[in-house]
């Protein structure tokens, strides 16, 4: 039996396809909590939410791409807290939130995108989703600062290294989702032979 919420239209166009359809959701929970967790690891604060947004966006309609992006985030937290020495204190703990909030903006924003593009070529409407999910995480993140502090950490410099840390995770995802997609392949002709 499945949730209401990972249940969506076969009709819906998907970009990326590395399995089933009724395995989606589940194989892009466990490639994004896994990037997740290597990212978290070696870049701790930069964790290319915006790269996951579209990636989970490609892959799912609206609410399981959110709850998928929301896992990741929350295993991004973990690690933090957990293991990377996070200070436990409200500023932090705030600050976590603002990044979750952000995260999930970035995927509205890249489902919104990735629908408004259907007549697009996939790397393309990829590309222009990335944009607008990195735009709209930045902005939230933003926002957060008259509240929480930090704005200095908004520069060009900082904003742009950033932007093409997420352009290459987001290239690595979908490679990894289209070697997925070939080696499927491949097993099955095997199978079928």
């Amino acid at each position: 039996m499945t949730l209401d919420i990972l249940r969506y239209p076969t009709a819906a166009p998907m970009r990326l396809a590395p399995v089933e359809l009724r395995y989606a959701p589940l194989f892009c929970f466990a490639l994004l909590t896994a990037a997740c967790a290597f990212a978290s690891f070696i870049f701790a604060c930069a964790t290319p939410f915006a790269a996951f947004a579209v990636v989970a966006a490609a892959m799912l309609p609206l609410g399981p791409a959110l709850l998928v992006v929301g896992a990741a985030w929350l295993v991004n937290q973990a690690i933090g807290f957990g293991c990377l020495g996070y200070p436990v204190d409200t500023h932090t703990i705030l600050w976590g939130f603002a990044i979750g909030a952000a995260a999930l903006v970035a995927t509205a924003t890249s489902t919104f995108l990735l629908r408004s593009l259907r007549q697009t070529g996939s790397p393309l409407a990829l590309g222009f989703a990335l944009i607008g999910a990195y735009a709209a995480y930045e902005l939230v993140l933003f926002a957060a600062t008259p509240i929480l502090g930090g704005a200095g950490a908004f520069t060009l410099t900082i904003v742009g290294r950033l932007g093409v840390l997420s352009l290459l995770w987001l290239i690595g995802l979908v490679a990894a989702c289209e070697v997925f997609r070939l080696l499927r392949s491949i097993r099955r002709r095997q199978m079928a032979s």
